[in-house]
C-alpha cells in the first residue's frame, strides 16, 4: 500500500497558500487606515473623471443645439455630472462622514446619490418609452406625469424612512430602508428590460437599409444590457447588505467591497453608457428632442 506523496508543487497545496495569501491581503487592505483612505480616494478620482466627461458632453451638446433648451439628453448628462460629482466629494470626505454623530445623516449622505442615480437612468427609460409609443402612434401624454409621480413617491417614502431612523435609530428600520431601495433597483432593472427590449425588437423589424438602424440597434442593446445588469447586481447586493454584516457597505472597514460594488454598479455603467451615447445630436431636426417641462 503506497501513500500518495504531497509535494510543495501539489495543486492543492498551491491553492491553499494562494487562498491564505489572498485572505491576508484582504484583511490588510480592509484594516489599514492608509489603504482605506487610498481606496476611497481612488473611488473619488474615478467618480471625478466620469463627472468631467459628463459635463464635457453636456457642454458639447449645448454648443451644438443651444436653441432647444433643456432636452432629455441634456438633463441626462447634467444629472450624470451631479451624481458623480457628489459621489466624488463623499469619498473624499468618507472618513469624516463615518464619524458623524447622527446615524440618519450618514445614511442620507451615502444614499441620496443612489436615488439620484436611479432618477438619472429612469429618465433614459422614459425617453425610450416615448420613442416606442410615438412609433406605434400611441399617446405619450401620461408618461411624463407618471415619471414624476413615481419618482416623487419613491423620494417621499425614502425621506420618511430617514426621518423615522433619525427619530428612532433601530436596526429593523435600517434593514427596511435598504430593502426598499433594493426594490427600487429591481423596478429600474425591469423598466430597462421592458422598454429597452421593446425598442430593440421594434428596431429589428425596420428594413435593413434603414439609415442608422444597425448602429441604433447596437446602442439600445448595449445600454439595455449594461443598465439591467447594473441595477440587478445592485438589488442583490443591497439584500445582502441589509442582512449580513460582512456585506455592509456603510463601514470604513470594508473599502475593498466598496470599491468593487461602486465600480460595478455606478462607475463602469456610467462610463460605458456615456461612451455609447457620445454621438452629438444633428444641428437640424427637433423631432428627437423633448423639452423638460
Amino acid at each position: 500500500m503506497y501513500r500518495a506523496f504531497v509535494g510543495p508543487f501539489d495543486p492543492a497545496v498551491i491553492m491553499m497558500f494562494t487562498i491564505k495569501d489572498a485572505s491576508k491581503w484582504w484583511h490588510v487592505l480592509n484594516d489599514t487606515p492608509l489603504w482605506q483612505d487610498r481606496i476611497f480616494h481612488g473611488l473619488a478620482v474615478l467618480y471625478g473623471l466620469v463627472a468631467i466627461v459628463a459635463m464635457m458632453q453636456l457642454v458639447r451638446i449645448q454648443q451644438r443645439v443651444p436653441e432647444y433648451g433643456w432636452t432629455t439628453q441634456k438633463v441626462f448628462h447634467f444629472l450624470n455630472f451631479v451624481v458623480n460629482a457628489v459621489r466624488c466629494l463623499i469619498f473624499i470626505f468618507r472618513r469624516d462622514i463615518q464619524h458623524l454623530k447622527y446615524e440618519s445623516l450618514k445614511h442620507i449622505l451615502l444614499d441620496v446619490p443612489s436615488l439620484a442615480f436611479f432618477t438619472t437612468y429612469a429618465l433614459l427609460v422614459l425617453f425610450w418609452a416615448e420613442i416606442y409609443y410615438q412609433a406605434r402612434a400611441v399617446s405619450t401624454d401620461c408618461l411624463r406625469p407618471t415619471f414624476y409621480t413615481v419618482n416623487g413617491i419613491i423620494y417621499a417614502i425614502q425621506i420618511s424612512l430617514w426621518l423615522v431612523i433619525w427619530w428612532k435609530p433601530v436596526r429593523i428600520l435600517v434593514i427596511l430602508s435598504k430593502m426598499f431601495f433594493a426594490g427600487v433597483c429591481l423596478f429600474a432593472a425591469l423598466g430597462f428590460l421592458l422598454y429597452g427590449g421593446r425598442l430593440f425588437l421594434m428596431l429589428q423589424r425596420f428594413p435593413v437599409e434603414s439609415k442608422g438602424r444597425r448602429k441604433k440597434l447596437q446602442e439600445v442593446g448595449y445600454v439595455t444590457s449594461i443598465c439591467f445588469a447594473c441595477f440587478l447586481i445592485r438589488c442583490v447586493m443591497m439584500c445582502f447588505n441589509a442582512f449580513h454584516s460582512v456585506a455592509n457597505l456603510d463601514l470604513l472597514e470594508h473599502p475593498v467591497l466598496n470599491f468593487i460594488y461602486y465600480l460595478l454598479v455606478e462607475i463602469l455603467p456610467s462610463a460605458l453608457v456615456l461612451f455609447i451615447l457620445k454621438k452629438l445630436p444633428p444641428k437640424r431636426g427637433i423631432n428627437q428632442y423633448h423639452n423638460i417641462r
